[in-house]
């Protein structure tokens, strides 16, 4: 009797130790085609190409009779941000989220001048949420005067109840937080678009869903499960136009969970905020520098790492 008890045990843990080291190289293969596909897009960042909202990138178009340039002056950045509560800003005890780090560190950058046109960021904004604003003549109006929009939604789409694990309540499992993704994904490619529709000719930035619920044991597969395919939906839109570059943050948040989010367990704090800052900004660096090493006669090595994030909390 003891004895296959102990087999069943034992059965048990080598079938959960199977499972966690298949999500996690689910996690970690998906996380390395999110960063190539990060490093990839940052050589246009600076030099975006005409919008075409209905053919691929590759597709052998050579229509460039109309390509606008994203800026009156190179590396003049006009930046705007709009979705949900990630792109306004909260959980940073300063206010300033990614979108205003980004600005002061592209403000930074040496041949850079970045400028905040507007920050539309609403708490609990949902992609049907963006779609409707989408269509107000003054966000229009905000999207075109910019040459850089920053695009965080989704997060509410697929983490909806997903808080009461936190309280004690039931958690949703891996199939309550699926039955989202399909529609949702699909509004976020009608998002993208509309975006792009609405301002053809500057660089929209999307910046990817992380696990805020990763130290939870009845949260962490699932979410990070979940987080993933949404992640490689987005990169499947932004990969159909070179206006479009997604910006990882799955990577940023899997490790450093503890120090990144905000009391509220969910948005980042400053220090969160400031890494994926970093790593939007060191897109357009990367990007310049290339630019410098086609121009010039020599060839400059540059890294396509992120910048080290500063362990100031919220600075």
């Amino acid at each position: 009797m003891f004895i296959s008890l102990s087999n069943q045990e034992g059965t048990r843990v080598n079938s959960s130790k199977w499972i966690w080291r298949s999500v996690g190289s689910v996690s970690i293969a998906a996380t390395l085609l999110l960063l190539y596909g990060f490093i990839a897009a940052v050589r246009s960042i600076t030099t975006p190409e005409p919008f075409v909202s209905t053919k691929p990138v590759n597709s052998g178009s050579s229509q460039i009779q109309n390509a606008p340039a994203a800026a009156t002056q190179a590396g003049e950045f006009r930046v705007a941000a709009i979705g949900d509560s990630l792109a306004k800003g909260t959980g940073d005890d300063s206010g300033s989220g990614f979108v205003r780090r980004s600005v002061t560190l592209l403000n930074d950058q040496e041949g850079h001048k970045a400028q905040l046109i507007n920050n539309l960021g609403i708490n609990g904004l949902t992609t049907q949420g963006l779609l409707t604003k989408l269509n107000e003549p003054g966000v229009a109006y905000v999207l075109k005067k910019a040459n850089v929009i920053i695009v965080s939604i989704g997060g509410n789409d697929l983490f909806q109840g997903a808080q009461a694990a936190q309280t004690g309540k039931e958690p949703p499992t891996l199939k309550d937080l699926r039955k989202a993704l399909p529609d949702a994904a699909k509004r976020l490619q009608k998002v993208l678009t509309k975006v792009g529709e609405i301002n053809p000719k500057a660089k929209i930035i999307y910046v990817g869903l992380y696990n805020p619920f990763s130290d939870l044991p009845e949260m962490k597969i699932p979410g990070n499960l979940v987080v993933t395919e949404w992640n490689l939906a987005a990169m499947a839109v932004t990969n159909q136009n070179s206006n479009m570059t997604l910006i990882p943050t799955f990577d940023l948040f899997q490790q450093n969970l503890p120090v990144y989010l905000s009391t509220d367990h969910f948005h980042p704090n400053g220090q969160g905020y400031q890494a994926i800052a970093e790593r939007i900004a060191q897109g357009f660096a990367v990007a310049a520098a290339k630019e410098g090493d086609n121009t010039g006669n020599g060839q400059q090595s540059t890294s396509s790492q992120p910048a080290d994030v500063k362990k100031g909390g919220n600075k």
